[in-house]
């Protein structure tokens, strides 16, 4: 069935802005954590030079694919099933990776496999782009932030709003090197690194 969210219409000109650049040269993009398919959609049609290959467990694929169906867009690859913390990563190299509103919900133990798969993944220059609410030297950057963080620990307390120098430590970890740190609309960031082999 095909999902809606809101958020995703809401953030998705801004971010557009910011990856459009970074991904110019790029002809494939792998995203983790497609959701219900709308940023996917969204992004591919303005971006018709590359491949936006989609991804998520198996139980988003409908919502997924539902909206790929109705794009009628020819360069937008239906979902493939990908756990961060399974062996499904697809043996393919992507010139990019793309996630959105991930890391906050994921145990930390799959952000930690999240940033390895992406790490073999990525060809040679390759880049990663995270998108989402983070904190910095264990703060949080806003009230609204610190509601949000209280909310998805007590839906899962595994879960939570990550800190930037955790997630810039297991980028460098597996040969990932920042480039930018770019401020985005309602208390959210994109975090772009470069690297791959």
């Amino acid at each position: 069935m095909k999902q809606y969210s809101e958020s995703c219409d809401q953030n998705r000109r801004p971010i557009f802005e910011t990856i459009e650049p970074i991904l110019k040269s790029c002809s494939s993009v792998l995203e983790i954590g497609s959701g219900t398919g709308q940023h996917a959609v969204y992004f591919a049609a303005d971006l018709p030079h590359l491949n936006w290959q989609t991804s998520d467990r198996k139980a988003y694929h409908d919502s997924i694919s539902s909206w790929i169906d109705d794009s009628r867009l020819n360069n937008v690859g239906y979902p493939i099933e990908l756990d961060t913390m399974e062996s499904n990563w697809p043996t393919t190299r992507f010139d990019a990776v793309y996630s959105a509103n991930t890391a906050h919900i994921m145990h930390w133990t799959d952000v930690v496999a999240l940033f390895e798969g992406v790490g073999k993944v990525l060809g040679p220059n390759g880049h990663f782009l995270l998108y989402g609410p983070f904190n910095y030297n264990g703060q949080y950057t806003s009230e609204s932030n610190a509601n949000f963080d209280l909310w998805l620990k007590k839906r899962d307390p595994e879960s939570g709003i990550r800190d930037f120098e955790e997630l810039n430590q297991l980028a460098m970890n597996n040969q990932l090197t920042l480039v930018s740190d770019f401020e985005m609309p309602v208390n959210n960031r994109l975090l772009y690194w470069t690297g791959g082999s």
